[in-house]
């Protein structure tokens, strides 16, 4: 009997816990349809949903939301005065980004197109290697493997010549890396540490990560794209491998935005702010514009980023991801697209690397195929680069998934540039890619047995926190 009492105290215990989470996630969710899935689990199932709300329910933040606004102010008068202002006219179609990002056009840039991890670190280690002054590094995932090893000893040989080196990598991201590869670094002079959201960390918040990968040397190089620090992403762990991502080198004005990207995040976990470098003077073709995107800004700007650069199509649009997730805003837009007569494409893999996320995919890819809308997969290997090439004369590079992580949880960043040579190269690697890919139709769906079809469903469900 008083076992009996004793689990019936806790059940109502459970309820009454679910209903005040509940009445959390009503308040404080961001979406509508995130809200409601979240009400109708704590309230009905409580037992299973609590523990995951503790990690996936936090939706706001307010210290970091105001510091960040307001140091993001700070640094953007800091910026480089010498440039036109305005949106030039071959990039008005993007206005609304600039617009809403506070961010230029930069003409000028010059930049590179990194094709896989060898390209891609081979590029960094050398302008690590030639750092004078000053390494911003930051990216989600640091693994003390092969290639993160190399890293760290890069990064301390610098430091050990004198240059101030700063690294940001994300808690829940590198949650495998041992304590010991970042003392290291902090002994070797080093200043390295790991981004929250909170000044004190929550060990049961996943969301909010910072998923950028940035790299600034000197003030006259940078990096970004989709690529971390570890050997999976050299394609040396299968079953994922080979591996497939893009990377972007660019040297100009640009650049200074991905240090007052970094610089943000930093001031953050510190309270002070890294060295900010004048970028090299303008040699390049390419208008650019940095879009960092995330959480703390008053848009969800980068669903909006999606939206705008799908809007702005008019013959053709291509797109990479490794996950395909799309919110209604940004598959409305993918649709109008293909009404307007635009060549949409939309490359994903055909391995799993997170299952609830493939089996989402799978589903939302065969509503896009029904909207006329072309998806291929991938078949060498796992395809996780994140690219978007519109027409003939613009492409972007980031870390930006086509997903709701990506549109409203994490911390991201792209580099969307104007410049048909620039554009004509990311043509040649992506017209590779769909060579080694596989158009598929609506039989993928239609011939998938009932359960698949049915844990299709289920895991659309939870859309929102995929």
């Amino acid at each position: 009997m008083a076992l009996t009492q004793i689990l019936t105290t806790l059940a109502l215990l459970l309820h009454v816990a679910g209903i005040l989470a509940a009445m959390h996630a009503v308040m404080h969710t961001r979406t509508p349809q995130g809200a409601f899935a979240w009400v109708l689990g704590l309230s009905l199932l409580p037992y299973v949903t609590l523990i995951p709300y503790l990690y996936l329910g936090r939706s706001h933040f307010s210290g970091y939301v105001s510091l960040h606004r307001t140091h993001r102010q700070r640094l953007r008068q800091a910026s480089p005065r010498d440039e036109p202002t305005g949106t030039p006219e071959s990039c008005m179609r993007y206005d609304a980004l600039a617009q809403m990002l506070h961010g230029t056009f930069h003409p000028g840039q010059e930049l590179q197109l990194l094709i896989d991890g060898d390209a891609t670190f081979d590029a960094i280690f050398k302008a690590i290697a030639q750092a004078e002054q000053c390494i911003l590094v930051q990216f989600f995932i640091f693994h003390d493997d092969q290639l993160g090893r190399r890293m760290q000893h890069a990064l301390l040989e610098r430091a050990s010549a004198g240059v101030r080196v700063f690294v940001l990598f994300d808690g829940i991201g590198s949650h495998a890396l041992p304590k010991h590869y970042v003392e290291t670094l902090q002994q070797g002079g080093v200043a390295i540490h790991s981004f929250d959201t909170r000044r004190h960390s929550n060990r049961f918040q996943l969301n909010f990560r910072n998923h950028r990968k940035i790299v600034v040397v000197d003030g006259h190089v940078g990096f970004l794209g989709g690529l971390n620090v570890g050997d999976e992403y050299l394609g040396l762990k299968p079953p994922l491998a080979p591996w497939r991502d893009t990377h972007l080198q660019l040297s100009g004005p640009a650049v200074f935005d991905l240090q007052r990207s970094f610089a943000e995040d930093w001031h953050w976990v510190t309270g002070e702010l890294p060295p900010l470098l004048s970028p090299l003077a303008a040699h390049g073709s390419a208008y650019t514009l940095i879009a960092p995107t995330g959480p703390a800004d008053p848009q969800e700007s980068c669903s909006l980023f999606f939206t705008v650069a799908i809007n702005a199509a008019t013959q053709r649009l291509w797109l990479t991801s490794p996950y395909f997730v799309p919110d209604q805003a940004v598959l409305s837009a993918l649709r109008l697209a293909v009404m307007r007569g635009v060549d949409v494409r939309v490359l994903i893999p055909s391995r799993p690397d997170h299952h609830a996320v493939f089996l989402a995919s799978t589903l939302h890819a065969y509503d896009a195929i029904e909207a006329g809308i072309r998806i291929f997969r991938y078949q060498p290997g796992f395809v996780h680069q994140k690219v978007i090439l519109i027409d003939d004369d613009t492409a972007c590079v980031g870390s930006m998934n086509l997903d709701n992580r990506s549109f409203r949880l994490n911390f991201e960043i792209g580099a969307l540039s104007v410049d048909r040579a620039f554009a004509e190269a990311v043509e040649r690697m992506l017209i590779e890619d769909f060579d080694k890919a596989v158009e598929i139709t609506r039989d993928e769906y239609r011939n998938a047995a009932y359960p698949r079809r049915l844990a299709m469903h289920v895991a659309r469900l939870f859309d929102p926190i995929l």
